[in-house]
């Protein structure tokens, strides 16, 4: 069955496929679409959340914007690659478990073939100037991304908002970015603290406690510490279900295993993992692939993937049948309106260390025509981060310092 061109956004459409009886997109179109995001999804969770958002709900109108908006802070409550359950979660609300698989694995895919092959290439040795240059390149637009996709974000949420409530709104859109500008690490933190703030403001006539919680999970801590298969078995799940933020936050922590503990690479090696995880598309979180290559070939790039990925799935799919039912109570529906501005301020926050990341006076040039095209000239996400990739492979070619 074809998706239809559904563009009501009551609450009532928000149900869960298997809820519904029935699935808004074929698993066809799924796999079709999240594929598509998957190849040409560069620029990290700012371009993810741009390019979903387009797709599912202002072009095919499957979820409604607030629906959408629940979702970012759900995902952002998760521990791991956040942009990688959105997708998981989008899959899965229009096409049911089987979408979530699908889409899911459309999604993260095409990158992982790509570092994979780049792995085999270039890990071995400093790899050539177009490929550092591309990479610089596309990753000073990416703070100009963030920016854009959180702003498309801004005006339906304060929409919804009136009276009283739009002071909290800003103090929890502010309290979002400035924890991602300051401590990104601990967001998840802040994002809590939102929603539970105005849960107690709020104070349903009906709160029992229970409604919202933070459940722990069981952690397997049997990593072994030698640098075997179990080892990389044991960073690479760190990085999918211990770690919170994703992206660039488990930079450092994959760094302290492969370079400082386990000595899987140098301290070079591991930039031009770091300059692959960049150039590829899809999840940022594509780097512990390479991290995996140069631990133990073929197999432990699949591995470390399979792995860091898994969490994700089990995550989603366990919590996304009440995500639904949560959205229509009391108590949830307050949750998440302090949740949720607070993921928008994470979003724009995030531009702060992406812009003060950059290493090379030319990129904030780069980084400044990027802002030009996606806020002024409304230019696409895809154009705009191939155009910063292409502006610095010039660049590179000419002679100028990428590293």
């Amino acid at each position: 069955m074809t998706a239809p061109d559904r563009h009501d956004h009551h609450p009532e459409h928000a149900a869960a496929p298997e809820q519904a009886g029935e699935s808004p997109a074929s698993l066809w179109v799924i796999a079709r679409e999240w594929t598509r995001i998957g190849t040409i999804g560069f620029g990290g969770p700012p371009a993810h959340i741009a390019l979903f958002r387009e797709l599912c709900v202002e072009r095919r109108g499957w979820l409604s914007r607030e629906e959408f908006e629940d979702a970012i802070a759900t995902t952002n409550l998760l521990p791991g690659p956040g942009s990688t359950q959105l997708a998981i979660y989008c899959g899965w609300r229009v096409g049911g478990t089987a979408g979530a698989w699908i889409g899911g694995a459309g999604f993260i895919l095409p990158g992982l073939v790509v570092i994979i092959a780049l792995s085999a290439l270039f890990l071995t040795g400093a790899p050539p100037a177009w490929v550092l240059g591309a990479g610089a390149g596309a990753g000073a637009a990416v703070a100009a991304v963030a920016l854009q996709a959180g702003g498309t974000l801004l005006r339906p949420s304060w929409e919804r908002v009136s009276g009283a409530q739009r002071a909290r709104w800003c103090a929890y859109v502010v309290a979002g970015g400035a924890a991602t500008a300051v401590a990104g690490q601990w967001v998840v933190l802040v994002l809590l603290a939102c929603g539970f703030i105005e849960l107690a403001w709020r104070r349903p006539p009906t709160w029992t406690g229970a409604a919202i919680g933070v459940h722990p999970w069981p952690v397997a801590a049997a990593a072994a510490t030698t640098g075997g298969l179990g080892a990389l078995v044991w960073m690479a799940f760190k990085v999918g279900a211990l770690s919170y933020g994703g992206g660039f936050v488990i930079i450092p922590l994959m760094q302290g295993d492969a370079v400082g503990h386990y000595h899987w690479m140098t301290g070079a090696q591991f930039l031009n993992a770091v300059a692959l995880g960049q150039i590829t598309p899809g999840p940022v979180v594509q780097t512990v692939s390479a991290v995996g290559y140069a631990a133990a070939g073929l197999v432990g790039g699949l591995l470390a993937a399979v792995v860091a990925f898994s969490p994700s799935f089990v995550f989603v799919l366990a919590g996304a049948p009440h995500f639904g039912r949560l959205r229509g109570d009391a108590r949830a529906g307050a949750f998440l309106a302090g949740a949720g501005p607070a993921a928008i301020g994470a979003i724009l926050g995030s531009a702060v260390p992406l812009a003060l990341a950059l290493t090379q006076a030319w990129q904030y040039a780069v980084l400044a025509a990027a802002a030009v095209l996606l806020l002024l000239l409304r230019r696409g996400v895809v154009l705009t981060l191939l155009l910063c990739g292409v502006a610095g492979v010039v660049i590179a070619l000419a002679g100028a310092p990428v590293g």
